[in-house]
C-alpha cells in the first residue's frame, strides 16, 4: 500500500486535511471587501481561499488588486477562535493519518497565528512531528525552502523516501521542488478548479491510498 511505501509523510492543511464552513469564508471577504472598497463575488472568494487558480498573488494582480494590500486586511479579518470552530475536519485524513508508522509532518501556508487555535480545537496537534507555517522570510510554496525546513525538523537521513499531501498544485511544486513525491487530493473537481493539478498520485479522496 502506499501508506508504507514512504520514510516521512508531509501535508499541507487546509482544503487537504481539513476545510473552513463556506459560511465563515464569505463572512472574512465581505469584511475584506469593506476594506479595500471592493466586494468579493462567490467564485473570487473560492478561488482566493482554495488557491484554485494557483499562484494567489498572481492572481491579486491579474484583479488589479495589489497583494501588499490584501493580506494585511484579510490577516486582520480572520479571528484564530472564529476560524477554528468554523474548521472541521475531513474523515479520509483522519483515516490516512491515523494508519502512518512513519515522522509526519505539515507545511501550511496557514498562518501561526490560525493554525495552532485549529489543531487545538480538533485535537490533532499530536499527529504532527513538526509544524511549519510559510512565512516571507521561510518562502511560499511551490519554494522548497519550508519543506526542506520540515525535513530538518524531522531529522529526516539522506537517501530517505517522502512525500507531501495536499490539494493544490503549489503543494505538488513545493513536494517535487525538494525531491519528494507529491500527492494530489482534488476536493473539487478539475472542471470547478479550472485546471488539473498533476501529481505522483492524484485522487478524490484520501481513501483510495488506503483501499
Amino acid at each position: 500500500m502506499v501508506v508504507d511505501s514512504y520514510d516521512f509523510w508531509l501535508f499541507d492543511l487546509d482544503g487537504t486535511l481539513v476545510d473552513a464552513e463556506w459560511s465563515y469564508t464569505r463572512d472574512v471577504f465581505d469584511r475584506v471587501g469593506d476594506r479595500l472598497g471592493r466586494r468579493f463575488s462567490d467564485r473570487e472568494a473560492e478561488i482566493l481561499w482554495h488557491g484554485l487558480g494557483g499562484a494567489r498573488n498572481a492572481q491579486l494582480v491579474e484583479w488589479g488588486i495589489a497583494p501588499e494590500d490584501f493580506w494585511p486586511a484579510f490577516h486582520a479579518e480572520e479571528d484564530p477562535q472564529t476560524r477554528a470552530e468554523a474548521t472541521f475536519l475531513h474523515d479520509d485524513a483522519a483515516d490516512l493519518v491515523g494508519r502512518l508508522d512513519a515522522p509526519v509532518g505539515l507545511v501550511t501556508h496557514c498562518q501561526a497565528f490560525l493554525t495552532g487555535p485549529v489543531l487545538q480545537h480538533l485535537d490533532i496537534r499530536d499527529w504532527f512531528d513538526t509544524v511549519v507555517c510559510c512565512t516571507e522570510e521561510l518562502g511560499w510554496k511551490p519554494d522548497p525552502a519550508p519543506v526542506r525546513h520540515a525535513m530538518r525538523d524531522l531529522g529526516v537521513e539522506e537517501g530517505s523516501t517522502g512525500v507531501l499531501a495536499g490539494d493544490g498544485a503549489n503543494d505538488i511544486g513545493a513536494a517535487w521542488n525538494a525531491g519528494l513525491d507529491g500527492i494530489h487530493v482534488e476536493r473539487h473537481g478539475p472542471e470547478h478548479r479550472g485546471q488539473c493539478v498533476l501529481g505522483d498520485y492524484r485522487v478524490g479522496t484520501f481513501h483510495d491510498l488506503i483501499n
